[in-house]
């Protein structure tokens, strides 16, 4: 058996990908340096929900600055890190399969977007006041800038990333690999996943966790709606006479 046209295919796949990550980098790296010139005009606004905050060590006012700018230039660089993860993903797909991603790529970002919005007016509003309830004349809360800040930035990223849920459902539903039928019967398996995704994507801490969790069950119902509308079996049934 000879082997070396696979290995010359997954090494060719292996430098794709290393080319794109290159150029995501890139991307990257440019547009914090283009943005960080706003994080000072940023900061008051993202602080706003929390009134003021304490540092208290000398770099940590620094390493807020920069928590602001990698979430910022994520976000301003994302377009473009999106395009090249399509463009990855459209190279091992078939000829007749590629055209999909033309419709699917704008959407995951405006998905992407859109989960963070809602992280941002939505999710991490709700979740600072509900955490903040629990001070007392005993427990006298002081959060460091630091926190806060790796608390917002990280709740945005994970709501981006689980906004692309039925997005992702719906673009294998349009190949023929998920159906209707495959994803209620495996509903209850979906939950435990979503948990265990909802644990790595949020800040280590059990409110946090279900704060991603419950918009990951609704959305993963969403994501059975769309695929409704957009799975189409690779293999149709034949339909036999009746004797």
């Amino acid at each position: 058996m000879n082997l070396s046209p696979f290995f010359q295919s997954f090494f060719k796949h292996l430098e794709e990908l290393r080319s794109r990550l290159i150029k995501s980098a890139g991307a990257f790296v440019l547009a914090f340096c283009v943005c960080y010139g706003f994080i000072g005009k940023l900061l008051p606004v993202l602080i706003a929900p929390a009134g003021h905050l304490v540092f208290t060590a000398p770099a940590e006012a620094f390493a807020a600055t920069m928590t602001i700018g990698t979430v910022l230039a994520l976000f301003v660089s994302s377009p473009y890190i999106v395009y090249q993860i399509w463009a990855f993903v459209g190279a091992a797909l078939k000829p007749s399969e590629r055209k999909f991603v033309v419709f699917f790529a704008p959407l995951s970002l405006l998905f992407f977007l859109s989960g963070g919005a809602f992280a941002y007016f939505i999710a991490v509003p709700r979740a600072y006041r509900f955490l903040m309830s629990f001070a007392s004349p005993y427990m006298i809360p002081m959060v460091t800038v630091k926190n806060y800040l790796g608390f917002l930035g990280h709740m945005i990223v994970a709501f981006g990333v689980a906004f692309e849920l039925p997005l992702v459902l719906a673009f294998l539903a349009k190949i023929g690999i998920a159906s209707p039928e495959f994803l209620r019967q495996k509903r209850r398996h979906a939950v435990v996943a979503i948990l265990i995704l909802a644990a790595i994507l949020a800040p280590p801490d059990v409110i946090s966790m279900l704060i991603l969790a419950l918009p990951l069950l609704a959305l993963y119902e969403v994501g059975i709606v769309m695929v409704r509308f957009f799975y189409r079996p690779s293999w149709p049934v034949q339909k036999h006479k009746t004797l």
